[in-house]
């Protein structure tokens, strides 16, 4: 039997990536939408010859698992309503804004005993995730250099209209990116500190438990010529430059199906919840750090 899906929200995330790529997995079956906007989600429904529901408790009641492509502020009440109703969670990045929030899909997974992943884009991607294996296997760096700047509020840029991404910027919008594949090789964060710099700016020192210390400059608004993705490591062997994701994304979101499934099998794997609330741990607290000019220690 494939497993059911209920995907919730109905942006371009949904229409672009999640609903397409539930649709044609061999082994997932996408039963229904629910939205904020009743007319999209018809819309949606129709285009994946699934079902809109208006109602969040009759979809959880007719599926075995969710996919949210909602804002992170939204995400988390779905997502805790989802594992207690015992349905498993393939959740979209970050898995929420706070702290609380996170902790709060964590116990809801823990309690209930379901398979949870988060959508960090690259880790399911294979040329990224080979590179990060070896690097992580490795071992013996003392640091690394990250740089993810993007440009969405151009014309044209269907993410430039998403009012949580104008609100949080760079560091909550691609900070997960950065730090799901920093934290695998470094590992995880002691302290962090966080200063804003021009078009909001986020740029970050964090040290690692393993002694390294890692930069990460994070923004959505920067000028179109300065647009980069640069993440590199060095130590010991050297210095080690992460590949850029390889295909399409909505073959990456194939994959974080296949490992839902494998989860709901008894697999087990290191991209759940519970480091979907490392990753907004650390968020949280460069934000704090940003806004009081002081070094947080988690």
């Amino acid at each position: 039997m494939p497993l059911r899906f209920g995907l919730f929200g109905t942006g371009p995330w949904a229409t672009a990536t999640q609903g397409p790529a539930i649709v044609a997995h061999p082994d997932a079956e996408l039963v229904g939408v629910w939205g904020r906007d009743p007319d999209k989600a018809a819309a949606l429904a129709e285009t994946t010859g699934s079902r809109a529901y208006s109602d969040i408790d009759e979809l959880l009641g007719d599926v075995d698992a969710v996919a949210v492509a909602l804002p992170p502020d939204v995400q988390p009440e779905i997502a805790e309503r989802a594992a207690k109703a015992g349905r498993h969670l393939l959740l979209d990045k970050p898995l929420a804004l706070t702290v609380p929030a996170a902790d709060r899909v964590v116990a809801a997974v823990d309690a209930a005993g379901v398979a949870s992943v988060v959508f960090f884009t690259a880790r399911f991607q294979d040329n990224v995730t080979a590179a990060l294996r070896e690097l992580a296997a490795a071992g013996g760096w003392q640091g690394g250099r990250v740089a993810h700047l993007a440009s969405i509020f151009q014309p044209g840029n269907p993410y430039g209209a998403s009012p949580w991404r104008r609100t949080y910027g760079g560091l909550w919008d691609v900070g997960p990116h950065a730090l799901s594949q920093v934290l695998p090789v470094l590992g995880p964060v002691t302290e962090v500190s966080a200063v804003e710099g021009p078009r909001s700016t986020t740029n970050l020192l964090l040290r690692h438990e393993s002694g390294a210390v890692s930069t990460v400059t994070l923004s959505v608004d920067a000028p179109p010529a300065a647009v980069l993705r640069d993440i590199t490591f060095f130590g010991e062997h050297g210095v080690r430059e992460v590949p850029r994701g390889e295909g399409e994304v909505r073959d990456a979101f194939g994959r974080a199906i296949d490992l839902l499934i494998a989860e709901v099998a008894g697999a087990k794997h290191d991209i759940g919840v519970h480091f979907g609330r490392e990753v907004v741990g650390v968020l949280a607290a460069a934000e704090r750090s940003r806004d009081t000019g002081s070094v947080v220690r988690l």
